[in-house]
């Protein structure tokens, strides 16, 4: 006898909060051969992902929250990230927000639409699937000291565009001012172990404190230290959405919090300089 060819069952965790949406599709796709495993909502697709193995998610986006399915995909995405990740919204918009938050799904299905060709997709897509090569994640204080240079080119543009900034007439080199060494005084504080339970561990800095002498020099107000801060930080958290592959989220509330508080006390210190500088040339 010739032996036949045993076709392959691909595991699928199915996730969606509508009982009859989800037993249509679980039974379709087990029709079809596939071995479904259907979650009703995220806590319980979180649970299974974490102590079972998936070839593929097809997850609703709204479970009822809108943005639940979002949650799923990250996790699978982190925990398997071999797996074939589909996202099912009710929403036709929702590629456009999915290119903005970056989840890196690989299909978007709009409903409503035929089980049969989620079925087609699926086996298309694992059909071509090559391995996903897995990077390194990276700690913040990583990434941001390999993006400094950016930072400071980011941080400038965004300076240029603003009004409330760009009428002084600067140089490149002026308008930056001790930016570059004001991103360094924050990669240094991020690369060390948080050891207190301080309201904050910023350290005092040269470089704020030269900043805030150099803008009071150049025509700079304090609203303007203010907004210049401010483009900063969202220039910051800008480089950490770029490389949101790379990001070692197990870390990542604690150094965002690190990098306001730095951020903010750079400026309260640029700020005192500022103001012992205005004062001592009115005494001048």
């Amino acid at each position: 006898m010739v032996p036949t060819e045993r076709p392959v069952v691909h595991k699928v965790l199915l996730v969606d909060d509508d009982d009859a949406v989800r037993d249509m599709m679980m039974l379709t796709l087990e029709g079809y051969g596939f071995e479904v495993i259907a979650a009703t909502n995220v806590t319980d697709a979180l649970r299974h992902i974490a102590t079972e193995s998936f070839d593929v998610l097809v997850t609703d986006l709204h479970m009822p929250n809108p943005g639940d399915g979002f949650t799923v995909v990250t996790a699978m995405r982190h925990s398997q990230p071999d797996a074939l990740t589909l996202l099912v919204s009710g929403y036709p918009d929702v590629q456009s927000a999915m290119g903005a938050i970056l989840l890196e799904a690989d299909e978007i299905m709009v409903k409503p639409f035929d089980v049969r060709k989620l079925v087609d997709l699926i086996r298309e897509k694992m059909l071509n699937r090559k391995p996903v090569v897995r990077l390194e994640k990276q700690r913040v204080a990583a990434i941001l000291d390999r993006c400094i240079a950016s930072v400071v080119a980011d941080w400038l543009a965004r300076a240029k565009e603003s009004s409330e900034l760009s009428h002084l007439s600067l140089s490149d080199d002026e308008r930056t001012g001790h930016l570059s060494k004001l991103v360094r005084d924050l990669v240094v504080r991020l690369s060390k172990p948080s050891a207190t339970t301080k309201d904050s561990d910023a350290v005092f800095s040269e470089a704020a404190v030269a900043h805030g002498k150099l803008r009071y020099q150049q025509g700079y107000t304090p609203a303007m230290l203010v907004h210049e801060s401010r483009i900063l930080q969202v220039t910051l958290f800008g480089t950490l959405q770029s490389n949101l592959t790379l990001l070692d989220f197990s870390l990542l509330l604690p150094d965002v919090m690190t990098i306001a508080d730095e951020v903010d006390a750079q400026l309260t210190q640029s700020m005192d300089s500022y103001m012992n500088t205005m004062r001592n040339a009115a005494a001048a």
